[in-house]
């Protein structure tokens, strides 16, 4: 099995970790790299500045295969930001002879049907957002949510008989400026790009590990340096994906203002607001200005999981990672708050951090890695994913296999 990166540019830190996979699937981690970005690298969780980014990624690179003592031979990347639209279609399918056996003809048809479908819903949606009627999107990831047969479901359609055919489709695009970024990254760290990922589908991933019949189902927020992504997992389907443009770096600006220091004073009374470091009088002043962002942000919480008006009730598991995910106010609002009872929950969510730990199929080695490295584990899952259905890209049941298809 080959190294596979999975590469993490987010926009406060760059995480790569490289693995290969070994017995039963798992998912042996090599090496693991951490480099810091700086603040005019990112814009929005999308690359603003390639150069630098660039520089930063092989910082973390290097470390990476210091430690796993071998190269990246493939590599997965990320993709994050507001602009990136990942949702899930339902399409009821009537065939005309539902005695004839399904063909894999016939469902790569439907599937692409989907995929148009689609794509004109987020090329709409993104060109509404930016103003720009020609952008020009591309399909990220996609996966088949459930399928079902005159009512039964099924893993793989082909060969089975009936008259309706009901398809849960996930899809992500995002604008090609933003994917273009990504391969030029890739191109000036000589890394052979295998596909982009959908960040907190790819979060999805690392919570589903290898197994095909899984039933778990929970929500997964990652809360990053400029934004936070939001996916929802019911009984093993990936239902959606929504992002917006709130994450750690805005309450950082939130305490420089409220404090009158500068943007690196306010980082650190950020992170030393949960270590004990402040005195009561400015932990209450640091403690107010985090409160007053953290009310625009649960309000971004809420509008994007009222979004998800597909799925009847949410999953009361509502898991957090990314380094934002770290700032304890955030989780006790969660925790504690009345937030959700507008939403479909079916009682209070159980709010924790992502044990990495706790993710099934990887064998961590001596490397100690916290919730933060969430996305890049689960890139590399997406890569195994992808590798998988190499051989017989041509085949639905690869792609039905892999759940993914780029």
């Amino acid at each position: 099995m080959s190294t596979i990166l999975g590469l993490d540019i987010g926009t406060e830190y760059v995480k790569a970790v490289l693995a290969k996979q070994g017995k039963k699937g798992a998912l042996e981690i090599l090496g693991v790299g951490k480099a810091k970005q700086q603040e005019g690298n990112m814009h929005a969780g999308a690359i603003a500045d390639i150069p630098a980014v660039v520089t930063v990624c092989e910082e973390a690179l290097s470390t990476a295969e210091e430690q796993a003592h071998e190269r990246a031979e493939t590599t997965v990347v990320g993709i994050a930001g507001e602009l990136v639209k990942g949702n899930t279609t339902t399409v009821n399918y009537q065939r005309q002879n539902p005695n004839k056996p399904i063909t894999e003809a016939e469902m790569n048809e439907i599937i692409k049907k989907v995929q148009e479908k689609s794509g004109d819903v987020a090329r709409q949606m993104i060109a509404l957002e930016t103003g720009n009627e020609n952008v020009e999107i591309r399909l990220i990831n996609s996966a088949i949510v459930s399928l079902t047969i005159d009512g039964y479901k099924i893993m793989n359609p082909v060969g089975f008989k009936g008259s309706e055919v009901v398809i849960q489709f996930y899809t992500a695009f995002a604008p090609l400026i933003h994917v273009a970024a990504i391969e030029k990254v890739c191109a000036e760290l000589n890394l052979d790009l295998l596909t982009v990922a959908v960040e907190p589908f790819a979060v999805c991933r690392a919570c589903l590990g290898d197994d095909p019949d899984s039933s778990f189902s929970g929500v997964v927020m990652d809360i990053g340096g400029g934004t936070t992504d939001i996916a929802v997992i019911d009984d093993g389907g990936v239902e959606g994906t929504k992002m917006f443009s709130i994450g750690g770096r805005s309450f950082t600006r939130q305490i420089a203002e409220s404090l009158g220091v500068d943007f690196d004073n306010a980082e650190e009374l950020k992170l030393d607001y949960d270590s004990g470091n402040l005195d009561d009088h400015v932990k209450a002043r640091v403690e107010t200005a985090l409160s007053r962002n953290l009310s625009v942000w649960l309000t971004g919480v809420q509008v994007a999981l009222e979004e998800f008006d597909n799925i009847g009730s949410l999953p009361r598991n509502v898991m957090l990672c990314g380094g934002g995910a770290s700032l304890s106010l955030i989780q006790e609002t969660l925790a504690v708050s009345d937030w959700y009872t507008n939403l479909p929950f079916a009682r209070r969510p159980v709010i924790h951090l992502i044990d990495i730990a706790e993710l099934p199929n990887l064998v961590l080695g001596p490397h100690v890695l916290d919730h933060s490295f969430a996305t890049a584990l689960g890139l590399l899952r997406v890569g195994v994913d992808t590798l998988a259905g190499a051989p017989e890209e041509n085949k639905l049941k690869a792609k039905l296999a892999k759940l993914l298809s780029n």
